[in-house]
């Protein structure tokens, strides 16, 4: 049971109780019975009562209300806290000597009942004692489940809530939807975050005034994303256009354009949480699409998701068979008058024993969204180093190599020292283990993230930002951010002949790279043209197709001889 809240004592420590009571003898001794551990207020009718109870509001714990008073009676202000947002949280015990009035109070909203004459003093305190501390309970299970923006369930409970709704209703067919606001991380980036929390809060305000009526749950899962259990049936169109047309005026953007995936008459057999994997997959399907706003998931879609299934379940027996295979991808320092092997890159494989070759593309992101991407990455940091080990003990010397690490690895409590206990153990130098952070996850958790990386850099690791030119950092986050080197997204090297516009746009990242005075790194090099042009422009290093692929560890020594 949760335990009450600092917000709900008094400034001395006290939680603040009000005896309405239009007779002074009983709030006399009332006030005897509860001095000891309560602050008490006191009122003699209904009037004075509603008065301090609004200028208290916030700190009350308790109200004892007496129902036969003069001016205004005990129902009415009964009637009247139950009719208010604010006033309803606070408890009432009903006091009276009419034990026919008992039942309709407590109907009416009452807590509890105490009778006149007063019971013992012991009684009376634990009965009090009981409603305050149920009362508080209740408020804070009540704010812990909601989403403090929008005020829909968050995800947890709203998974909690739709299987009870499924439990209690078996004989309904139920869809699963999920919502999303397309190239929501743009509006936060052209028109504010605040802008954004606006567009969130109208959201989930139009959701509780719309959803309510059809009999369904609605929650918010994260971000942008929303989470709505509703009856088959109800008129998705509809239901869009309205929230859309909500959003355009109260916001005057037309530029808000919500998408929605439904996994219609949800299997019953299935966990809550699966059957909105299948709503988001159909999403996922119309993302940057603004011709259609709705998609709905379907045979082709379940057969993917069995795919995708069955990759997560043969994963871990993937790692202890070692069907994953680690290739290592040259770069080169094209600085001087000919080319010279500086590093590798670590890329993983999946040999499937029935699926064949599995294209990364499909795995990782797989398995990122399913929190297994730490195991695997772990798995290829270790394969790595222990690979290092053996180049140099065949070649004598250090090829260094570079890894990933995802955000999730980052926020791991034993992320740092799981990588230094690694380099101890096959005895690399730091500086020769690159680790490769992409752009956009300086962008989910700045502060924490830079902390950790800077830790990391104390140690001797060498930071690469991987995928520069992908996410939206703005320029003076990136001078702050700790790292050596800056690695160019592929699509620019891709797209470096198409326009002046594009070499222009490679030219001045690379003219950021060298004012930061860390290493540039082309990746996606795949002509002697690019490579030149590269080179012209001040590029420090390459690595793509014009050299070689990721190839096996054995493949790779031939760079590896080529230079000692």
């Amino acid at each position: 049971m949760l335990k009450s809240h600092d917000r709900f004592y008094s400034e001395d420590g006290k939680r603040l109780v009000l005896i309405v009571e239009d007779e002074p003898v009983n709030r006399a001794l009332l006030s005897v019975y509860l001095e000891d551990e309560y602050d008490v207020l006191e009122a003699e009718d209904g009037v004075q009562a509603l008065e301090i109870i609004r200028e208290n509001q916030s700190l009350l714990s308790l109200v004892i209300l007496d129902l036969m008073m003069p001016k205004m009676s005990g129902q009415e202000v009964l009637e009247i806290m139950q009719g208010s947002d604010e006033l309803r949280r606070i408890p009432v015990i009903v006091l009276t000597s009419d034990e026919d009035a008992e039942v309709p109070s407590l109907q009416q909203g009452a807590a509890d009942f105490i009778k006149k004459p007063l019971e013992k003093p012991a009684v009376v305190q634990a009965r009090i004692r009981r409603i305050i501390e149920l009362s508080e309970d209740t408020y804070i299970i009540q704010n812990t489940e909601r989403d403090d923006l929008t005020g829909l369930l968050n995800k947890e409970f709203f998974y909690r809530y739709s299987e009870l709704f499924k439990l209690h209703h078996p004989s309904w067919d139920m869809d699963a939807l999920v919502m999303d606001v397309n190239n929501f991380h743009l509006i936060n980036e052209i028109q504010g975050r605040a802008f954004g929390d606006r567009i969130l809060k109208q959201i989930g305000e139009r959701i509780m005034s719309r959803v309510p009526g059809t009999g369904g749950v609605a929650g918010r899962s994260h971000a942008d994303t929303f989470l709505l259990y509703l009856p088959s049936g109800t008129d998705y169109e509809e239901l869009r256009d309205m929230l859309m047309e909500d959003l355009t005026n109260d916001l005057s953007n037309p530029r808000v354009h919500l998408r929605l995936g439904v996994y219609r008459e949800t299997d019953k057999n299935l966990p809550m949480e699966r059957c909105f994997d299948r709503a988001k997959m159909a999403a996922d399907l119309i993302r940057n699409n603004y011709d259609r706003g709705i998609s709905l998931y379907d045979d082709n879609l379940h057969e993917q998701d069995l795919k995708n299934q069955k990759l997560i379940n043969d994963m871990q027996k993937a790692i202890d068979e070692k069907q994953f295979l680690v290739y290592y991808q040259p770069k080169y320092d094209i600085t001087g008058e000919k080319p010279v092997l500086k590093s590798a890159e670590a890329l993983i494989r999946w040999k499937h024993p029935e699926m064949g070759m599995i294209s990364p593309g499909i795995f990782i992101p797989l398995f990122e969204k399913n929190g297994l991407i730490q195991r695997l990455d772990r798995y290829v940091w270790k394969e790595a180093a222990e690979q290092m080990r053996r180049w140099r003990e065949k070649f004598g010397v250090t090829v260094p190599v570079s890894v990933n690490v995802s955000r999730i690895d980052m926020y791991a409590a034993d992320f740092v020292p799981f990588l230094k206990a690694l380099m101890k153990e096959n005895e690399i130098k730091p500086e020769d283990y690159f680790l490769e952070i992409t752009e956009s996850a300086y962008t989910e958790n700045s502060v924490q993230l830079i902390q950790t990386v800077e830790e990391l850099r104390g140690y001797g690791f060498h930071i690469e930002m991987d995928d520069f030119g992908s996410g939206y950092s703005s320029l003076n986050m990136l001078a702050e951010m700790p790292i050596d080197v800056l690695k160019l997204d592929m699509r620019f090297i891709r797209n470096l002949h198409n326009s002046d516009r594009n070499t222009r746009m490679v030219e001045l990242m690379l003219d950021i790279a060298h004012r930061l005075g860390v290493i540039a790194v082309a990746e996606g090099v795949e002509t002697e043209e690019q490579m030149l042009d590269l080179k012209r422009m001040g590029c420090q290093r390459i690595q793509g197709y014009y050299f070689s692929g990721p190839v096996p560890p054995e493949e790779f020594e031939r760079f590896i001889e080529e230079v000692i």
